[in-house]
């Protein structure tokens, strides 16, 4: 397999770094909003943690929405928000276009999947995010013959690869059934969406010389 090297045009260019910045703000900007509603619950005691998703009942249908947004405890927040940040910034900055795909995927639907299948309980956080992204990015990287994405899928598996166990379950108080829907939605949408944001390739002279001319 030939692997692919982006034209430098196109990714050293001041929008490309432009685009970097976006998306690390937009990404920092969620976590941020997940720490406002944090320290307002620790401040006055809202109980937000209660607007999670609870399986087959009604109370729990707007969890599907706020679940993500709602962490059990803030040691619960602070293990997600770095990798929040740096893989909302990698999808964000290689994948714009599927992004506006795969993030409401991999926000609403492991809460669909979660109110439908999972055991009892409360479920919250912003895991299934994490591991959609894991997944897709991973994915993608293992597909696609873009240099750029194979080593971000390399830095993903190496930063988080050892949370692939978190979709099995092996820890009571996990929502693993949250990170295994939210993979398979990634692993799904990275197969489907191969063929997006593909970055123009590079050219060299002598590819160049090797066309034959077309003919009229």
């Amino acid at each position: 397999m030939r692997i692919h090297v982006p034209d430098p045009a196109h990714t050293d260019s001041a929008r490309a770094r432009a685009n970097f910045r976006l998306a690390a703000k937009l990404a920092l900007s969620f976590v941020a909003l997940l720490w406002a509603i944090e320290l307002l619950n620790l401040a006055f005691d809202l109980g937000v943690e209660d607007l999670g998703i609870r399986p087959r009942t009604l109370t729990g249908l707007p969890g599907i929405i706020l679940a993500p947004l709602v962490h059990a405890s803030v040691e619960h927040l602070i293990a997600n928000s770095l990798p929040l940040l740096v893989l909302g910034t990698a999808m964000l900055y290689l994948y714009p276009t599927a992004a506006t795909r795969v993030l409401p995927a991999v926000y609403f639907g492991p809460g669909v999947m979660v109110w439908l299948f999972a055991r009892g309980g409360v479920h919250v956080g912003a895991s299934g995010l994490i591991f959609g992204l894991i997944s897709y990015i991973l994915v993608a990287g293992l597909i696609r013959r873009d240099r750029r994405a194979i080593a971000a899928s390399l830095l993903v598996a190496f930063m988080y690869g050892a949370s692939v166990s978190g979709v099995l379950p092996t820890r009571q108080h996990v929502s693993w059934e949250t990170h295994l829907s939210a993979a398979l939605i990634g692993l799904l949408l990275a197969i489907v969406l191969r063929r997006l944001d593909l970055p123009p390739r590079r050219r060299y002279s002598w590819e160049d010389e090797a066309t034959p001319p077309s003919s009229s």
